[in-house]
């Protein structure tokens, strides 16, 4: 995975969908992320797909999205979408703060 992606269907967890909801998060901002936003988190042995963490912004919010993606199908699988909490992530966002 790891490079940018181009999706045709974005498929969203009932988790990913009640995040964006309660954070008012759009399908268009976390297509822009899942397309173009920067991988921060590989996970290869996810199955049935291997998925990624990314970190994108919409506009000046910064989102974090978690999605698989099927390169045959061309659709992300979109587990969670978030805005990064300071508390929990370093200032660039791109990384846990030690606790």
């Amino acid at each position: 995975m790891g490079g940018q992606h181009k999706v045709d269907f974005l498929k969203f967890s009932g988790h990913a969908l009640g995040q964006m909801f309660a954070r008012l998060i759009s399908v268009d901002e976390v297509r822009i992320v899942v397309e173009q936003g920067e991988v921060i988190a590989s996970y290869p042995d996810d199955s049935p797909y291997p998925s990624e963490l990314r970190l994108g912004f919409a506009g000046e919010r910064a989102l974090h999205v978690v999605f698989a993606y099927d390169e045959v199908l061309r659709t992300a699988y979109v587990v969670t979408a978030y805005v990064p909490d300071p508390k929990i992530w370093s200032e660039d966002l791109r990384s846990r703060r030690k606790q």
